[in-house]
């Protein structure tokens, strides 16, 4: 029978402080000391989305691979650590509390556990080892001018020549394209029947004649996002995964992955950046502010706390889980964000000399403005956890 919630939360916690975790956690927070650089950490503290620029997440990747901790999710057949979930939690912790650089989770978090699950034999034995090394950056190639939220209305078009599709169309807001040299692809292999049952699901290289790259600059100044424009482009029949015509279901199992994850430690570590700030700027003496950063504090506690039961099968459903734990990561991310940008506005220096959080809370404000829309938008979460209340009550 499954552990109530707040049980399996003193358990977890518990298994958090046990000898063997402490061990495990000393073992984490040495290694990041001792690998850590001042340049990783200060380009961690001054990144303004998960999208770090190569130069910092790409040299970071390469120490964690040789150290064999790249993907601690993965399993240990491909290249994972073997820990278990207390384990991997507490690496997640430490990690953000030392402010190491995130990976880019296009090829580790999104398209690597779709090739795991429909990938051939081929696939997996090429792909899969170059993700994990840094060797491929990958870029997600979803959204069109037209179809954000709506995937199922996606046009670029995909037409069987013999061995291959030839591509004609585009895709919009395709992150860090410029840097990539691989594409996951959903695109439109036929227009009968519903929408989604036409969608095939495909993975090529970015440097195939007819790909143009073309920079889109956000609010913040920044260059992360691109429309790719795709002329007669020919791919490979080899490089589809899964079926054709049911790139749909692929999809899905994709944005399992991209919707969940750990929010709270890297919130935590933020807003321990936004607390220096505060004091930095006397910001906490004006009234009624110590409470409002009571406030997020006490809600990135709360969502620790449904993280951890969901360890080991305890909490929330995995059907609601992960829509769950992006309402409430993404909100409260947006939130810690607000206060920053506040507390910034108090700041009479110079940028450069200026306490981290001060420093990124613009382009950081604007740049997760986004958050609570990408992966599929939160009222769109709301409603499928609403659907799965109701089916469970009927």
């Amino acid at each position: 029978m499954r552990q109530p919630a707040p049980r399996r939360t003193v358990a977890c916690m518990e298994s958090l402080n046990s000898a063997e975790a402490r061990t495990f956690r000393e073992e984490v927070r040495q290694f990041l000391s001792e690998k850590l650089t001042p340049e990783l950490r200060r380009g961690a503290r001054r990144g303004t989305s998960v999208f770090l620029h190569p130069d910092i997440a790409d040299a970071w990747q390469r120490i964690l691979h040789q150290q064999g901790w790249a993907a601690p999710d993965w399993p240990v057949e491909y290249g994972g650590t073997g820990w278990n979930e207390i384990q991997r939690y507490i690496w997640a912790e430490e990690y953000a509390r030392a402010h190491a650089p995130g990976l880019s989770p296009m090829g580790l978090k999104m398209v690597a556990p779709v090739i795991m699950h429909y990938g051939s034999p081929e696939q997996k034995a090429t792909l899969l080892p170059r993700i994990l090394s840094g060797e491929d950056r990958w870029c997600q190639g979803y959204s069109e001018p037209g179809s954000g939220s709506d995937l199922a209305s996606l046009k670029l078009r995909a037409v069987r020549d013999g061995d291959d599709y030839v591509l004609n169309g585009s895709k919009i807001w395709t992150t860090h394209a410029h840097f990539a040299n691989r594409m996951f692809c959903l695109v439109r292999t036929s227009t009968e029947g519903r929408p989604q049952t036409g969608i095939t699901f495909l993975l090529l290289e970015m440097k195939t004649p007819g790909i143009t790259v073309s920079p889109i600059h956000t609010l913040a100044g920044e260059h992360e996002f691109n429309q790719v424009f795709f002329d007669d482009v020919r791919v490979p029949v080899s490089g589809r995964l899964g079926e054709e015509n049911d790139g749909w279901t692929v999809a899905k199992h994709l944005l399992t992955f991209e919707r969940s994850g750990r929010y709270a430690p890297g919130l935590a570590a933020f807003l321990d950046m936004v607390r220096e700030a505060a004091q930095a700027t006397g910001w906490l003496e004006h009234e009624g502010n110590r409470e409002r950063l009571a406030r997020e504090t006490i809600a990135v506690d709360a969502l620790r706390a449904i993280e951890l039961a969901g360890l080991e099968g305890g909490g929330p459903s995995d059907a609601v889980r992960p829509s769950m734990l992006k309402v409430l990561g993404t909100e409260t991310s947006q939130r810690i964000d607000l206060l920053a940008l506040e507390i910034a506005a108090g700041w009479e220096g110079h940028i450069e000399d200026a306490p981290d959080a001060i420093a990124i809370a613009m382009p950081k404000y604007l740049n997760n403005r986004a958050a609570s829309i990408y992966a599929g938008s939160n009222e769109i979460q709301r409603d499928l956890i609403a659907r799965v209340v109701v089916d469970q009550a009927a």
